[in-house]
């Protein structure tokens, strides 16, 4: 038995799947998950010393890879200074000065713990700012386990065939309504049934927990016209794409500006962090500037303050998402060439630094068309990639990530993995 099975055989005795998030259990993809010692750059390493060129980032915050060296320095210092104090520090507010200067929707922001928290303290938010108590969602975006949230979610929900979850009353799961993924006319008859009630629309401007979808052109203006017009707000979800897709997010790529924002990943360096933010007049609803409380002990945490200030600072530096869209255009055009050549039935979906491959032959438009995919297909991809050292999500439903630190010799070596593995899944299609 290798240590990663004896590893997962005595995790599973004390933590439930023996995973503390469904999407590392690699059940989709019909495996036992690696355990991971140590990371380096755009490396991984096993348990078991075996390297892997990684494409999930700790799910997407190491754009600057793992152990960047002035990270690690940033966080030593705040480390002989102090862990916790759930006190005030200056370092909070430095982070957040940061964020406030790249998001042009944000006047403040309220630093929390994951990002889970940021969308439920969001959604609280609003509803409290709006006097409003229905939410409309997107189907397939994944906003965290928060309970009005798990309606129709992606991510590992859709990943391990869950509809919702046991555990969510009936009468939380009725606030929220459910819409399709690029579909402004489904938006406006919701609006139209439901006058007056709709607190706010929340999305994932470019998805990535159905998969990398990208909105498509005027959806994400509709959506700001039409909740503007109807008095409710526009929640953006960039957990995942804030400070991924361009420095100030997928809103400043598609020049959108949402009422509230919510942050995660990047912003702490790899580090449990969570941010929610927006213009004054609606953040001055939050506790204790306002009635809407939201609390915890270890948010503004000052060793996630000091990984995503030294983060930011670093992605800052002139070309630095010019190389990431070189690094990932690389890719997509080594995997779109192999697919041509090969005459597989794929394609590749990509937003910047974020990319998914479909094994469909339908343009993913939504979950729909996402769910259409052909998850066996995958499941053959993912373990052709993974014996080759390429170590990436274990879901047809997520999003790979491209750092800084990948360099050329990597995506040679993951281009050509790639054409292996797109050949095998060819040849066990063709039976």
């Amino acid at each position: 038995m290798s240590r990663s099975k004896e590893a997962f055989k005595q995790a599973k005795e004390v933590i439930p799947g023996g995973v503390n998030s469904p999407a590392r259990a690699f059940a989709a993809v019909d495996s036992d998950p690696l355990f991971i010692e140590k990371g380096t750059g755009a490396l991984i390493y096993d348990i078991e010393g075996n390297e892997y060129i990684d494409y999930v980032g700790s799910w997407g915050p190491m754009i600057l890879g793992y152990n960047h060296p002035q990270v690690i320095e940033s966080l030593q210092q705040q480390l002989m200074k102090g862990t916790s104090f759930g006190a005030p520090t200056e370092v909070e507010t430095e982070l957040a000065k940061l964020v406030i200067g790249a998001v042009d929707s944000i006047d403040q922001v309220r630093m929390v713990n994951s990002g889970t928290e940021a969308t439920m303290s969001a959604l609280r938010l609003a509803r409290g700012y709006t006097g409003k108590d229905k939410i409309i969602k997107l189907k397939g975006c994944y906003h965290g386990h928060g309970d009005s949230l798990l309606v129709e979610a992606g991510s590992g929900v859709t990943t391990l065939g869950i509809s919702g979850s046991p555990g969510v009353p009936d009468e939380i799961a009725e606030e929220t309504i459910v819409a399709p993924y690029n579909n402004l006319e489904a938006i406006e008859e919701i609006y139209n049934t439901y006058q007056g009630q709709i607190a706010a629309v929340i999305l994932e401007p470019v998805t990535g927990n159905m998969g990398v979808i990208r909105p498509q052109v005027g959806y994400l203006e509709g959506l700001r016209e039409i909740t503007a017009t109807n008095n409710s707000l526009l929640i953006f979800d960039e957990v995942m794409t804030g400070f991924r897709l361009a420095y100030g997010g997928a809103q400043e790529l598609y020049e959108i500006e949402p009422d509230i924002t919510t942050l995660g990943k990047i912003i702490g360096g790899g580090l449990p962090v969570g941010a929610y933010g927006g213009k004054k007049e609606i953040m001055e609803y939050v506790a204790p500037a306002g009635p809407v409380y939201q609390a915890g002990t270890l948010s503004g945490n000052p060793l996630a303050m000091a990984a995503g200030i030294e983060t930011l600072k670093l992605l800052q530096q002139p070309g630095v998402y010019s190389m990431l869209e070189e690094k990932a255009a690389k890719l997509e055009k080594g995997f779109k060439d192999n697919i041509k050549q090969l005459e597989v039935a794929a394609d590749v979906s990509r937003v910047g630094s974020m990319f998914s491959i479909f094994f469909t032959d339908k343009q993913v438009i939504d979950y729909k068309t996402a769910k259409e995919s052909d998850t066996d297909a995958f499941t053959t991809y993912f373990k052709q990639m993974l014996a080759a050292g390429i170590y990436l999500p274990p879901s047809q439903f997520e999003s790979n990530f491209v750092s800084l630190a990948h360099v050329e010799a990597d995506l040679d070596a993951t281009i050509e993995a790639n054409y292996n593995a797109l050949a095998k899944v060819k040849k066990k299609q063709e039976g």
